[in-house]
């Protein structure tokens, strides 16, 4: 055989060899009968990439962070003191009479909020919205896991709409505290909450700004209230107040607490009270049960094209915090700072608006200094000053405990003098805890304040806790009805028999 002729064979098989291995392949890969789609899906030559090629970078991903956070959100509902008028005959109250209908008893339905909370520490602490718990009567938390708890309200803060609770437990999950300050306007973050009692609900966003005064504390109590929220695009809807805001690390950076809304529901923009603040509030909370606020001492104002019209004057910068009065013996007043002075650093911060300085200066506490940096005059002026307290000292402010008292498992305690003259009454006794289901049924309610009791001997006032166990003990095996109000001044009253 010549080559030619051996070259010409191999190539012959060759070709011959191929049209055999198509046919092959084109045989194998023919339709077959699926009895799944499954089978179907699987058999298919069309999606040829698979999940591992979309894989998010970690630094972006959000599950690590969902999976961190969420078993440490909680369900806070929170009920509250009943607060529906009660139509009273006082003549029937006179003669011990209840009105026809049953007014008055068990019956009665109090109101239930509800919102969000966050695990900070493994032994049950709670940071919440003031809102959320504020006139309730009892707390209840739910977990994840739907574990169930009745928390303890540790303290509260209306100047920053935060609140304290604690359930007894051991070994919870928690989320760690970020930090607010390092947060960048465009950083991803997640929501967590149960909005619309949905409960563990994530949402995602970004953060949109920074030391946002959206002016919904105004009416506290002093106008000391602390506005400088971060703002996210997050979705927020009622229900997650008190719940985390995140970064992708898990780290709590914020409290939802606002929405943006004329609808009552999310339309683009959430607040969240930093957790630089959060943290400080929540240590005050815990160690003294009152938040320690220190104050500078002056009233303040945006410098603005506005102010600067109005005060006729043209300000030598086009942002900072205008001082409009300095307050005797404050903490401002010895530091040297005048009427007309602007702030423009506190710490090495820089100043650019009244919540920015607002913030800084509630983290701190009565005693601590802070660096001023201002403008006087075209000059820069840098001094120190120590901040003081309401009470214009730098004495650490206590929660005073009330004492307690307890009656067939009822715990009473004594009303403070500011609750006697909102309600304008002499004196009463406040049902701090009912622990009984004999005094649960009869219509006794945490918050519920005692002002008198009747008896068929005739009506006895009550001037404080130590006095209804007097009373209560004289009239042991009687028939009583008790009356009184809530701290919202609603009229109430039940009946039991006594032991």
């Amino acid at each position: 055989m010549s080559k030619r002729q051996f070259f010409l064979g191999m190539l012959l098989a060759s070709v011959i060899g191929g049209i055999v291995a198509l046919a092959g392949v084109s045989f194998l890969i023919q339709p077959q009968e699926a009895n799944s789609f499954d089978e179907k899906q699987q058999t298919s030559f069309v999606n040829l990439l698979t999940g591992d090629d979309f894989k998010i970078p970690d630094g972006i991903n959000f599950v690590a962070s969902a999976d961190l956070v969420t078993p440490a959100v909680v369900h806070v509902k929170s009920t509250i003191s009943y607060n529906s008028r009660s139509q009273r005959d006082p003549l029937q109250e006179l003669f011990g009479m209840p009105p026809r209908g049953g007014q008055g008893g068990g019956g009665m339905q109090a109101p239930v909020s509800s919102g969000s909370g966050v695990i900070i520490s493994s032994d049950g602490y709670i940071v919440t919205n003031n809102h959320v718990v504020e006139g309730a009567s009892q707390v209840d938390i739910s977990l994840e896991n739907n574990k169930r708890y009745v928390a303890k309200i540790i303290g509260t803060d209306p100047t920053t709409d935060l609140a304290l609770l604690k359930i007894d437990d051991k070994n919870l999950p928690f989320v760690k505290f970020g930090d607010s300050d390092d947060t960048k306007i465009g950083e991803w973050v997640l929501a967590v909450g149960n909005p619309f009692n949905l409960n563990s609900t994530v949402t995602a966003g970004i953060i949109s700004a920074k030391a946002r005064n959206i002016g919904i504390l105004r009416d506290v109590e002093n106008s000391l209230s602390v506005e400088s929220f971060l703002q996210t695009d997050a979705v927020v809807n009622p229900g997650n107040s008190g719940g985390a805001l995140v970064n992708l690390a898990g780290e709590l950076i914020g409290i939802n607490t606002a929405i943006a809304s004329s609808t009552g529901t999310f339309t683009g923009y959430s607040f969240a009270v930093p957790s630089t603040l959060v943290k400080k509030v929540m240590d005050d909370l815990m160690k003294y049960g009152a938040v320690q606020r220190g104050l500078l001492g002056v009233s303040i104002q945006d410098v603005s094209p506005e102010l600067g019209e109005r005060l006729n004057t043209e300000f030598p910068v086009e942002q900072g915090v205008y001082v409009g009065g300095v307050n005797e013996n404050s903490g401002g007043e010895e530091a040297g700072l005048k009427a007309g002075d602007i702030i423009i650093g506190i710490d090495g911060r820089d100043i650019t608006n009244v919540a920015v300085l607002q913030e800084l200066v509630a983290r701190k506490r009565p005693g601590d200094q802070v660096s001023v940096k201002y403008l006087r005059d075209g000059k820069t002026v840098e001094t120190k000053a120590t901040l003081k307290n309401f009470d214009g000292d730098t004495n650490i402010v206590k929660k005073v405990e009330p004492k307690t008292f307890e009656f067939e498992g009822v715990v009473f305690e004594d009303i403070t003098s500011e609750q006697m003259e909102r309600l304008d009454i002499s004196g009463g006794a406040l049902i701090n805890t009912v622990g009984t289901p004999k005094w649960r049924q009869a219509g006794a309610r945490p918050g519920f304040i005692v002002t008198s009791i009747m008896s068929e001997n005739g009506r006895y006032r009550v001037s404080n806790a130590d006095n209804i166990l007097e009373i209560l003990d004289d009239l042991r095996g009687e028939d009583i009805v008790v009356l009184g109000m809530f701290n919202d001044g609603t009229e109430y009253y039940f009946e039991i028999e006594l032991e």
